[in-house]
């Protein structure tokens, strides 16, 4: 049994998939507190459903793309098995993950976004780096960037950890700062990352639960 927030069909905001058609099951819990957390409600709230009863909630959308998420939801660990079955079962499975719990056991057919938390998070101590190990070529890792503090930490942390041949997403804190600022420092550095808005708060009240 696995503790669901909840299950919504949308389009997906973020990533090397923005744009898609995605399926959304949300679980319950998170073990950060980020400054800038947009899902708080995610924290507790949510419901027992089963492995099966939240794949035949996720069949009646008729599409093939499912996102993981949360909160966090590699908490929870029957999330695991989870992803696996819907990978049995022919969807295209993502995980978006805060990158602060080992991804090492997660199945290797599910496309991973994990976060790297930047300073102004709140939550950089939490970073689990030894997770870089256990990514594959074509997943994807997020910085979310609040301001200039911000961006250079995550470009000495590219530098550190060797990820400039990674897939990089750099994002910005919603209403802190401005997406342009963001593109002006990426195209002045000659930046090999993927500039990215949160496309679903563009198209819908930003406070709105499941889209």
């Amino acid at each position: 049994m696995l503790k669901v927030n909840e299950i919504f069909y949308s389009i997906q905001g973020e990533s090397s998939y923005a744009g898609l058609p995605c399926v959304f099951v949300r679980l319950t819990y998170c073990n950060l507190r980020c400054t800038y957390c947009d899902t708080a409600y995610a924290f507790y709230e949510g419901e027992e459903m089963s492995i099966d009863g939240i794949i035949n909630e996720v069949a009646k959308y008729d599409c093939k793309l499912v996102e993981v998420t949360g909160g966090e939801p590699l908490v929870q660990k029957g999330s695991l098995n989870l992803m696996k079955e819907l990978c049995d079962r022919g969807y295209e499975t993502l995980l978006e993950t805060s990158g602060s719990l080992s991804i090492k056991d997660v199945d290797k057919r599910v496309h991973i976004v994990m976060d790297l938390k930047t300073p102004s998070s709140g939550m950089v101590k939490k970073n689990l780096f030894e997770n870089v190990n256990y990514l594959k070529t074509n997943d994807e890792i997020k910085f979310v960037i609040g301001d200039r503090n911000d961006y250079e930490w995550s470009l000495e942390t590219i530098e550190k950890l060797e990820l400039s041949n990674r897939k990089i997403l750099f994002a910005v804190v919603y209403g802190k700062l401005k997406p342009a600022t963001l593109v002006e420092w990426i195209l002045k550095d000659k930046l090999n990352v993927r500039f990215q808005l949160q496309m679903h708060k563009y198209i819908w009240d930003p406070e709105r639960r499941g889209v």
